[in-house]
C-alpha cells in the first residue's frame, strides 16, 4: 500500500547533484562578498530546477527525487540524502504528505542556517488538501520562485538584484504555458476527460475540462488502495460508451488495473496522454515540461493524437 499521509518510502534513491564545487562570490555594494555557492536542495526535481533558474551560478542544487521511472509514492531516502540535506542552506519541498521523509531528515540533521520553503505552507493549504501534485497548478511556481528569490537574497544579499531579476524572467517564461492552458479552455471548455490519478488535475481544472473519473477512484489508485468495483465499472463505461475525449494516466506508476484502463481507452479509439509526477530529464525545464503536457492534451482534443511519453 502506498499512501501520501505518513507513507513509507522504499524505492532506490535517484539524486541529481548539480555542481557542488565552490566558487568565488561577486563583489557588490549591496553586501559582502560570499566565498562559496549557496547549497540548496529540491525534494522533487521540478523544485530543484526552479531553484537553479533563480539562483543561477550562485547556487549549487541537489534534486532528491528525479528519475521519471521511480514511483514517488514509494520513495525511501538513503542515508546519503541526510548528508545532503544537512549541508543545505535552502530546501524546497512540496508538503501535503507527499515528501514527509524530508521533515524527518531535517529534524535529524539540524542546520541553523537552513531555510525551508514548504510549498503547502507557502500557499496556505490545509493538511487535508486532497491533491498533492501542486506543481501542476499554474499559481504555484510563481509563488515558489518569489520565495526562493527572497530566501536566496537573505542568504547572499550581494546577489539579491540578480535573484529577483531571475524570478521576474521565470514568471515571464511561463506565459507560453498559460497561453496553452487558455487555448484549451477557449476551444474545449468542459471537454470530458478521464484519469487514473489526480497527477495533472490542477492543470485540467485550469484548462476548464471536466474530469469524469470519480475522485474516490483517483484517490484510491494514488494511495495504492483497490478501487471499489462500482468505480471500476463506471470508469470502464466512460471508455466503452465514448463518454470522454481523452484519457490521462500516470506514466510513472502503472499496474494491472491502470493498464486495463489504458487498453480500454485504446480499443475505444480514445487518445491517451501520459503525465509525469517528476520532471522528465534531460531536455526539460519546469516551464517547458508543463507546456509539453498541455500541448499533448491539446493535440489529443484537437487531432485525437496520443502522447504516451514526452
Amino acid at each position: 500500500m502506498r499512501s501520501y499521509k505518513g507513507m513509507c518510502f522504499h524505492a532506490a534513491i535517484f539524486a541529481t547533484l548539480v555542481g557542488l564545487t565552490c566558487t568565488i562570490g561577486v563583489s557588490s555594494s549591496l553586501g559582502a562578498v560570499r566565498p562559496t555557492k549557496i547549497v540548496a536542495v529540491g525534494a522533487e526535481n521540478e523544485y530543484a530546477n526552479v531553484i537553479s533558474q533563480i539562483g543561477g551560478s550562485a547556487v549549487s542544487v541537489t534534486s532528491i527525487m528525479s528519475n521519471p521511472n521511480t514511483d514517488p509514492h514509494t520513495f525511501e531516502a538513503s542515508p546519503s540524502v541526510g548528508e545532503i540535506v544537512s549541508a543545505a542552506e535552502l530546501v524546497v519541498q512540496n508538503g501535503v504528505g507527499y515528501d514527509t521523509f524530508m521533515n524527518r531528515i531535517e529534524a535529524a540533521a539540524p542546520n541553523p542556517k537552513r531555510k525551508v520553503i514548504d510549498v503547502q505552507s507557502l500557499l496556505g493549504l490545509p493538511n487535508d488538501t486532497s491533491n498533492p501534485h501542486l506543481w501542476y497548478d499554474p499559481k504555484t511556481m510563481p509563488a515558489v520562485a518569489k520565495a526562493i528569490a527572497d530566501d536566496l537574497s537573505s542568504l547572499d544579499p550581494a546577489m539579491a538584484a540578480s535573484f529577483k531579476n531571475n524570478a521576474a524572467k521565470f514568471d515571464s517564461s511561463l506565459k507560453p504555458w498559460l497561453a496553452a492552458i487558455a487555448k484549451v479552455k477557449s476551444m474545449y471548455r468542459d471537454a470530458p476527460v478521464a484519469t487514473t490519478e489526480p497527477v495533472a488535475d490542477y492543470m485540467l481544472q485550469a484548462a476548464g475540462t471536466d474530469n469524469k473519473t470519480p475522485w474516490t477512484l483517483q484517490e484510491d489508485i494514488m494511495n495504492g488502495v483497490d478501487p471499489s468495483p462500482q468505480n471500476v465499472t463506471l470508469q470502464e463505461s466512460l471508455f466503452s460508451k465514448h463518454e470522454v475525449k481523452v484519457f490521462l494516466y500516470n506514466q510513472q506508476v502503472t499496474d494491472s488495473l491502470t493498464q486495463s484502463f489504458l487498453i480500454d481507452a485504446r480499443n475505444a479509439g480514445i487518445p491517451v496522454v501520459g503525465v509525469y509526477e517528476t520532471m522528465p530529464t534531460p531536455g526539460y525545464a519546469y516551464q517547458s515540461w508543463m507546456l509539453a503536457e498541455t500541448d499533448a492534451l491539446l493535440r489529443a482534443l484537437s487531432h485525437k493524437q496520443s502522447t504516451t511519453r514526452l
